[in-house]
């Protein structure tokens, strides 16, 4: 490349993500540069989760007290649910050639892959298809009780970004379909939060800017944005005590508990902690995720997006340089339709594969120039691609979506009446469809029994809701009010 081709393309990939975007222009990348960032941000992802897994749910009333952290791959890495939920998908679209995969396709290969080694909401969705629900139903508030708080939403969207360079809203488009199929409400903000934020960090290197952009795409009316605003304000009043801050969004809020809104895997907590530890770490890798560490609750979650942010905007030569032990070696020993072992490199790959393509697919091109590979990325502004849904349980929507699968499934096979004693339950209409169709209700609710424990009596649903569970399904009292719409 010519001199002053090379410093143009400097001058552009540290440019301001949001000035680029919002002038209307496209930005050239090399091949290289961009396998550069995307590798940087899985080795990040790594470091993150990998070594944050020893912290886990270790600091909670108080921080933790990590000194000095040196990231470390000497193992390789492994499959963890922060990355290998994705790895699914990223696998996938490359084998159908499809960015979005159908929720039917999607179905199925949480089927044949994702039936162990899952938790929390995304245990819980999985449990749902055993009954025959879809995605993304299965992330619906009413059907998952989970899917109201839980940071599926944030742990599972960071590879959706890494393959849309420069594309915010693309990056949040992807990231939303796949999470849904575990969650809904505020926890899609923080996939739009951090899918923006990664894809605005291959071309801003400004953590406040960066930071910045996910806010932009997050619906002003949700949490999620008085969230990430008052830990900001937080910051700007004790820049020099991270703990202080940490102190005033514990108090804020933390429950006490590992569950819930304001439990330790609930959007509150690690929104706000991963938002607190990126500001402290003012940029700096090594001690951005010393803070995610110390910051605490379920800490894992929080450096992996740390790393993969921050390992973004370094790129994988800068992280290489630094010395660290990385042993180049991705094991799969958890999902059984995927390679076994891979190199770190060709996971990264595989991102890159998919990149280029989202880049053509959006609207970029490919060009060479002096004998190097090089893609105009048309970018995009940070916007809000989903709004925060009214009212945030859709009933009258799924309701009308469902009654009539709900008739014509209780007169169906024992999977579909079981299903549909599921679905008429959580929708409040059992004492409807049992006075149309009592026989065939009946005959459901035996069908439906073998599921009860595994779903109704879980925890994560409000003791009001299990009372009336019980009187419907148990006791036979369909008539039981119904506790889960206001």
């Amino acid at each position: 490349m010519k001199l002053t081709g090379y410093i143009l393309l400097l001058i552009m990939l540290t440019s301001s993500c949001q000035q680029s975007v919002e002038s209307g222009t496209t930005i050239e990348v090399s091949e290289s540069e961009l396998r550069d960032k995307i590798n940087g941000g899985i080795i990040g992802q790594f470091f993150g989760n990998l070594n944050g897994l020893v912290h886990e749910n270790q600091y909670n009333e108080e921080p933790g007290n990590v000194l000095e952290y040196i990231p470390d791959l000497s193992n390789g890495a492994i499959t963890d649910d922060d990355t290998d939920i994705e790895f699914v998908y990223i696998h996938h679209m490359l084998e159908y050639d499809q960015i979005f995969l159908p929720y039917d396709t999607i179905l199925n290969l949480w089927i044949e892959n994702l039936s162990t080694m899952i938790w929390c909401s995304n245990e819980y969705a999985r449990k749902v298809m055993n009954l025959g629900i879809k995605p993304p139903y299965t992330g619906r508030i009413l059907f998952n009780p989970w899917a109201i708080f839980n940071i599926s939403g944030q742990f599972l969207c960071e590879q959706f970004a890494l393959i849309s360079p420069g594309m915010p809203q693309t990056a949040a488009k992807i990231g939303t379909h796949y999470t849904h199929v575990a969650v809904d409400g505020e926890p899609i903000q923080t996939t739009q939060l951090y899918d923006a934020m990664i894809a605005c960090a291959f071309f801003e290197n400004d953590i406040m800017a960066v930071i910045d952009a996910g806010l932009q795409s997050v619906d002003p009316a949700s949490e999620i944005h008085s969230i990430v605003s008052n830990v900001i304000d937080l910051y700007h009043q004790n820049p020099q005590d991270w703990r202080a801050t940490r102190l005033a969004i514990k108090e804020e809020y933390w429950n006490g508990e590992f569950g819930g809104l304001g439990g330790s895997n609930g959007y509150r907590i690690i929104t706000a902690a991963t938002i607190g530890s990126l500001l402290y770490g003012c940029g700096d890798f090594v001690e951005s995720i010393r803070h995610g560490f110390n910051f605490g609750w379920d800490a894992d979650n929080v450096t992996a997006m740390i790393g993969t942010i921050i390992g973004v905007i370094n790129g994988e030569k800068w992280i290489r340089e630094q010395g660290w032990i990385i042993k180049d070696s991705y094991i799969n020993d958890r999902r059984p339709g995927l390679p076994a072992q891979m190199t770190i490199g060709e996971f990264a790959e595989m991102h890159l594969d998919l990149a280029k393509f989202n880049i053509i697919s959006t609207g970029g091109e490919a060009l060479d120039k002096d004998g190097e590979r090089f893609y105009r990325i048309k970018t995009e502004k940070p916007a809000v691609v989903e709004k925060i849904p009214v009212p945030l349980h859709r009933h009258n929507e799924l309701l009308s979506e469902f009654k009539p699968k709900i008739l014509e499934g209780l007169k169906g096979d024992p999977s579909n009446q079981a299903a549909a004693v599921y679905l008429a339950v959580c929708l409040g209409i059992a004492n409807e469809v049992e006075q149309d169709l009592s026989e065939e209700w009946k005959m459901a609710i035996s069908s439906f029994m073998p599921y009860y424990e595994q779903l109704f009596a879980h925890g994560m649903w409000s003791q009001e809701a299990r009372n009336y569970f019980n009187e419907v399904v148990i006791n036979g009292e369909t008539a039981a009010k119904y506790p889960l719409v206001p």
